[in-house]
């Protein structure tokens, strides 16, 4: 399980791989390349200008290259309506499972 999110964690504290930004999301990426994904929480707005979109180009790419990643299910948990629209479209052209999960209690702040 991969979470990308510059503030939040799970809030049930279960074990998962975290990126706090969208470079370290595409090296966590490039290092689980080959493995079965069964879930992955992404955020849209990443801090500052960063946002989730190099992340989401790599998985397009690797779709549009004969080579997609194995991925269960996406869940989009961003606050950003219009973000996390965007990237379930995105996302769902290239035939990956996404589910949008805004406000979802799974995912929760750091200073919480």
């Amino acid at each position: 399980m991969i979470l990308v999110d510059d503030l939040r964690s799970f809030a049930d504290g279960r074990n998962a791989a975290v990126a706090r930004s969208s470079a370290a999301g595409v090296a966590l990426l490039e290092r689980h390349r080959d493995e079965r994904l069964e879930e992955l929480w992404l955020d849209h707005d990443l801090g500052g200008a960063d946002t989730i979109w190099p992340v989401v180009e790599v998985w397009e790419r690797a779709a549009f290259e004969g080579r997609p990643f194995d991925i269960g299910v996406v869940h989009v948990h961003s606050a950003n309506p219009a973000g996390a629209g965007r990237m379930a479209q995105a996302l769902q052209c290239r035939d990956y499972r996404v589910r949008i999960a805004s406000g979802s209690a799974a995912v929760g702040y750091l200073n919480e």
